[in-house]
């Protein structure tokens, strides 16, 4: 037997836009609903409820106006309202043909919101479906708070079903409106739904609330439901809904009796698409799509994947259009650092490799981020203090820089084995170390080299805090040199800079 198809529904225009804080403008509705179908490949896409408001209405129109050149308007889905042909009128002013109707899918909302009894709901519902025939609009049917209705009124949901049976809807869109169900409940509701009304599409439309978004889309797939609502990142109401890249992930990998048409390897683009739209930034471990998930920190990880990949599972990166990159800090191990040098294409001899492990580490146990970019610098800074016999020490240093007093340094130098202690102010913390360690080298007759430039860069490329390197030019006898200093502290790294220059001169 073949696999059954499951069609996949992306909600994040409509029901992704009611997070707190989030608005689409007209040009980013048309950009995400191009990207969905046309890159992302899902089947259908919710784009606006009706009546919202003027920009609304312009956002489904330039929508639906390209769902016709490209024959996509079947795709085109908009919620709207038991509300007499109010959302219907709005609806072929937008273009739109296909909506989906909000209704209530439990006793206690019918009851308390509408105050109406079954009989004149469905009165009102089957009066919107006339009018939706004879304006040539499809109708699918959401049961709000569907999930509390089977709960709590069971006898209400299958009386409301069996007058849908005689109904001209395409789909049955079953919400967990309030994110209330368990993944058992999830199974078995929907396998009596499915198995009482075998003639419906049904669709289930999960929310978040006790994370349990995608543990309920699974066992509704194993139900037997033939469509499934998610949005990009999860975005949605209070926790949001079933977020689109885990359930894809969770369906291609566990769930072998379906196939879906989403196209893996576009689904990091778009996420990151979604969140600079919106603002809302993604976790670093949010599975598939955050930055860390596919970051091995742990030394003893990395040397693993260097022996038989020992720990890759079938979430393999270059699925969704990623790479597996290698965390540098604390934890690091070589073999960290050497799966970073083989993508800069560095090598290292043992004893170069051990020095810049440490210094690593050192950055780590001040709690920095190093990345990649940083690491040249880092061996350049390494390796060039094996360029000299250090003999000059700077062993400890007092900055302070208060408002409305000039800023001074007390420091302390182990010069050739004797240690000095001096105090200066200067323009800055840095012209007060210098002139605080010229006291000390005139004290012993001898004269610092001129400093003739002065520059400090973070490492291009890194989006780290971690490094900043200062290079210092220095002129003495007529002859200019060069130091460099790498720390997290930009007037650490001068300070670095400046030991080096002591040494050489």
């Amino acid at each position: 037997m073949g696999k059954r198809k499951l069609e996949i529904m992306d909600t994040t225009l409509r029901d992704g836009e009611q997070t707190s804080g989030v608005s689409f403008s007209v040009s980013e509705k048309l950009t995400l609903a191009k990207l969905l179908l046309d890159e992302l490949k899902v089947d259908r896409i919710e784009i606006a409820s009706a009546r919202v408001s003027k920009g609304e209405l312009e956002a489904v129109k330039q929508i639906t106006e390209w769902a016709v050149s490209e024959s996509y308007l079947d795709r085109i889905e908009v919620l709207t309202f038991v509300d007499g042909g109010i959302s219907l009128k709005w609806m072929e002013e937008a273009g739109a043909k296909v909506q989906n109707l909000l209704t209530k899918g439990s006793l206690n909302h019918l009851t308390h919101q509408l105050k109406k009894t079954p009989e004149q709901h469905f009165s009102d519902i089957a009066a919107v479906f006339d009018l939706a025939q004879k304006q040539g609009v499809t109708t699918n049917v959401y049961l709000e708070d569907w999930s509390n209705g089977m709960r709590n009124s069971k006898e209400y949901v299958f009386q409301y079903l069996d007058f849908l049976a005689s109904q001209p809807i395409k789909k049955l869109l079953l919400p967990d409106t309030l994110g209330i169900l368990t993944h058992t409940e999830t199974f078995n509701y929907l396998s009596e739904i499915l198995e009482r009304y075998p003639n419906f599409h049904v669709d289930f439309h999960g929310h978040n609330d006790y994370d349990l978004g995608v543990a309920n889309i699974m066992e509704a797939v194993k139900a037997g439901c033939h469509g499934l609502h998610l949005t990009v990142n999860g975005m949605g109401e209070r926790a949001g809904n079933a977020p689109m890249a885990s359930a894809v992930a969770v369906i291609n990998d566990f769930l072998p009796e379906v196939e879906i048409a989403i196209n893996e390897s576009s689904l990091f683009k778009v996420s990151k698409l979604v969140s600079a739209f919106t603002g809302f930034g993604i976790p670093a471990n949010k599975p598939i799509v955050g930055d860390n998930v596919f970051t091995q920190t742990a030394g003893i990880h990395a040397d693993g994947d260097n022996k038989n990949n020992l720990y890759f599972n079938s979430l393999l990166p270059e699925r969704f259009g990623r790479k597996r990159k290698y965390a540098l800090g604390k934890t690091s191990g070589k073999a960290n650092i050497q799966k970073n040098l083989q993508e800069l294409g560095l090598t290292l001899n043992d004893e170069e490799l051990k020095k810049v492990t440490a210094r690593i580490i050192e950055l780590g146990d001040k709690k920095e981020k190093v990345t990649k970019d940083d690491l040249p610098y880092i061996i350049s800074d390494v390796l060039d203090s094996d360029t000299f016999q250090q003999k000059v020490f700077v062993k400890s240093y007092v900055l302070t820089h208060s408002k409305g007093l000039k800023p001074s340094t007390t420091v302390s130098v182990d010069l050739n084995g004797k240690i000095y202690e001096e105090n200066a102010q200067g323009d800055g913390q840095f012209d007060a170390f210098m002139n605080a360690l010229r006291k000390v080298y005139r004290s012993e007759k001898l004269e610092l080299p001129k400093l003739v430039d002065y520059a400090v860069r973070i490492p291009p490329g890194s989006n780290s805090d971690a490094l900043c390197e200062t290079i210092i030019t220095w002129q003495d006898n007529n002859t200019d040199f060069t130091t460099r200093g790498l720390d997290s502290d930009q007037t650490v790294s001068a300070i670095k800079a400046t030991e080096k220059m002591l040494n050489i001169i």
